[in-house]
C-alpha cells in the first residue's frame, strides 16, 4: 500500500529504457552531425564542395532543360559548321589575345575550336558528360561492390573464394583495356561507357568493404542478431553494411574522379563519347595538331578536367579525415 502510495504522489512514471535501436539512431545521427561540423571546419573540403556543386550545377542545366539552354547561350556563342563552315573564324585565342588567326572577342571569350565553335560553350556541354558517366559509373560499382563484398565477407568459406576469385579475374585485366573491348562489342555510346567503367569500379569497393567485414561480423551485435534468429540478408543490410560503409563512402567520392579521368581518356582515344556530342578528352584530342600554333585550344579542357577532379579529390581527402581524425596521425 505504501508503494501504491508513493507512485500516486509523486504522479510521475520513470521513462522507459532506451531500445539497442534507439541508442544506435542517436548516436548516428550524432555522429553524422559531427562529421558535417568537421567538413565545414576543413577550408579544402569546403573549396572541393564549391567545385562540384559548381560543376553539378552546370551539368544539371544542359541536362534537365536542355533545349533552353541551347536557345539562350549556345545560339549566341556557337558557330555551327553545318550552317556556313566556310565563314566560320577558326583557331580564335581566348578575348584580348592575339595569334595568327586573328584576335580573341567577346562573342567567344575562351575562343574558338578547329571548326570555329566556340570553346566555352562545349566545355559547359562536355561537362554534362563527364558528371553522369562520373558519378553514375561511381553509384553502380559502388552498389554492386558493396553487396557482393559485404556477402563475400559475411559467409567466407567457399561463398568467399568464389566471388574473389571473380573480382581477381576483372583485377587482371587493365581497366582501359576491358572499357574499350565492352565498347567495341556493344557500341560507342554513353550508356555503355557508364556500363563499363563501372564494372571497372566494382573491384575496388567489393575488396574494400570484405575487409571492414571480416571484422564487423566478429562483433556482439551480430552475434545477437544471429541469436535471435534474425535472417541473413537483414543481418547484412541492417547491421553489416551500415557499419562498415563509412570507408565505402571515402572511396566514393575519390572514385568519381577517377572516373571522369578514366572517360576523359576513353574520349581522348576515341572510344568514348562520339562526336558531334562535346567532351573534354574529345576536345584535348582535337587539339594535338594546334598545340604550337594555338595552346588555348588544348587548355581549357586539360584545366576542367584538373580542376573537376581536384574538387572530388578535396571533398574525399576532407571526408575521410572528418570520420577518422586519426588518418591525421
Amino acid at each position: 500500500m505504501r508503494a501504491m502510495s508513493d507512485s500516486t504522489v509523486t504522479g510521475d512514471e520513470a521513462p522507459a529504457p532506451a531500445t539497442p535501436a534507439a541508442v544506435e539512431h542517436r548516436e548516428s545521427v550524432s555522429r553524422t552531425t559531427q562529421v558535417l561540423r568537421q567538413l565545414r571546419r576543413n577550408s579544402a573540403s569546403r573549396a572541393g564542395l564549391y567545385v562540384i556543386g559548381v560543376v553539378t550545377l552546370v551539368a544539371l542545366l544542359t541536362t534537365i532543360d536542355a533545349d533552353l539552354f541551347d536557345y539562350q547561350f549556345a545560339a549566341t556563342f556557337w558557330y555551327h559548321p553545318e550552317n556556313d563552315p566556310a565563314g566560320s573564324t577558326i583557331l580564335l585565342p581566348p578575348v584580348g589575345i592575339e595569334n595568327t588567326f586573328g584576335t580573341g572577342t567577346w562573342a567567344h571569350p575562351l575562343g574558338t575550336d578547329h571548326r570555329g565553335r566556340d570553346v566555352l560553350v562545349r566545355l559547359v556541354y562536355g561537362t554534362r558528360i563527364a558528371v553522369q558517366v562520373g558519378l553514375l559509373a561511381t553509384g553502380i560499382g559502388m552498389t554492386i561492390g558493396t553487396i557482393v563484398g559485404a556477402v563475400s565477407g559475411y559467409y567466407g568459406g567457399w561463398v568467399d573464394d568464389v566471388l574473389q576469385r571473380f573480382v581477381e579475374s576483372l583485377y587482371a585485366i587493365p581497366f582501359l583495356i576491358l572499357v574499350i573491348a565492352i565498347m567495341s562489342a556493344f557500341g560507342r555510346e554513353l550508356g555503355i561507357a557508364i556500363v563499363g567503367v563501372s564494372i571497372t569500379t566494382i573491384p575496388v569497393f567489393t575488396r574494400l568493404i570484405r575487409s571492414q567485414v571480416l571484422s564487423v561480423r566478429e562483433m556482439e551485435y551480430v552475434e545477437a542478431a544471429k541469436a535471435a534468429g534474425v535472417r541473413d540478408r537483414h543481418i547484412i543490410f541492417r547491421h553489416i553494411i551500415p557499419n562498415s560503409f563509412a570507408p565505402v563512402l571515402v572511396q566514393s567520392t575519390l572514385q568519381v574522379g577517377v572516373n571522369i579521368l578514366i572517360v576523359a581518356s576513353l574520349s581522348f582515344l576515341g572510344f568514348g563519347v562520339q562526336p558531334p556530342t562535346p567532351s573534354w578528352g574529345q576536345m584535348l584530342a582535337h587539339s594535338r595538331q594546334y598545340m604550337i600554333v594555338n595552346p588555348w585550344f588544348s587548355l581549357w579542357p586539360g584545366i576542367a578536367i584538373l580542376v573537376t577532379v581536384i574538387g572530388f579529390n578535396l571533398l574525399g581527402d576532407g571526408l575521410r579525415d572528418a570520420i577518422d581524425p586519426r588518418s591525421n596521425d
